[in-house]
């Protein structure tokens, strides 16, 4: 997806009229994915000027947010958080071009207990029309498919208690017999927050 994406760069900007470039600014295209669930990954075009902070929002509003959970990204062995609790972390609210590079890998921890790791790949910076937002998605994942661990068929539920042991994934039809009961269950979603916490996507 990366190269394609380069790619379709390349053929839009020559086919550009000169008056089209003014809409264009400058920008991070990112690469994001489940540090442990690598199969979830999100391209995004970022604008240069946005802060740490309107990045966290929108992988929180895109990906991970259910309870109000503390965050941090780890970027050259510093922590910027949402709350810094140590003297030596900082906040959120610094630019993406003053601290981050091309060819730059970082991390992102949402939830210091049932933690969801997100791993982030500066792929270029370079001018990206962001339709007037601060983040633009460019490419996703497709949703997995998870098959229900009784019968084959997708699965649209998982059980939060045996998700642990590896299972719990079951379709409609078998996860009204299982035994731990529906208050167990969230749904299915795409997302790497999929089973954890209270997340429903």
């Amino acid at each position: 997806m990366t190269a394609h994406l380069k790619s379709c760069r390349r053929k839009q900007a020559a086919a550009e009229r000169p008056e089209q470039g003014s809409r264009k600014t400058p920008a991070f295209h990112l690469v994001v994915e489940g540090r442990y669930l690598p199969e979830y990954w999100m391209h995004l075009a970022v604008s240069a000027k946005a802060t740490l902070d309107t990045l966290d929002r929108f992988l929180r509003d895109t990906w991970l947010e259910c309870c109000g959970h503390m965050s941090e990204f780890e970027i050259d062995g510093t922590r910027y958080s949402v709350e810094p609790m140590d003297r030596d972390d900082k906040t959120m609210d610094v630019k993406l071009t003053d601290v981050l590079a091309p060819g730059m890998k970082f991390d992102h921890v949402y939830d210091f207990g049932s933690t969801t790791h997100l791993r982030l790949k500066v792929v270029s910076e370079d001018q990206s029309d962001l339709a007037g937002k601060k983040v633009r998605i460019l490419a996703r994942n497709e949703p997995p498919v998870i098959p229900c661990e009784r019968c084959g068929q997708p699965a649209v539920q998982v059980c939060t208690q045996c998700i642990y042991s590896g299972k719990g994934w079951l379709c409609e039809k078998c996860a009204a017999k299982h035994e731990c009961g529906d208050e167990m269950f969230l749904p299915v979603v795409n997302s790497p927050r999929v089973g954890v916490c209270g997340y429903t996507g």
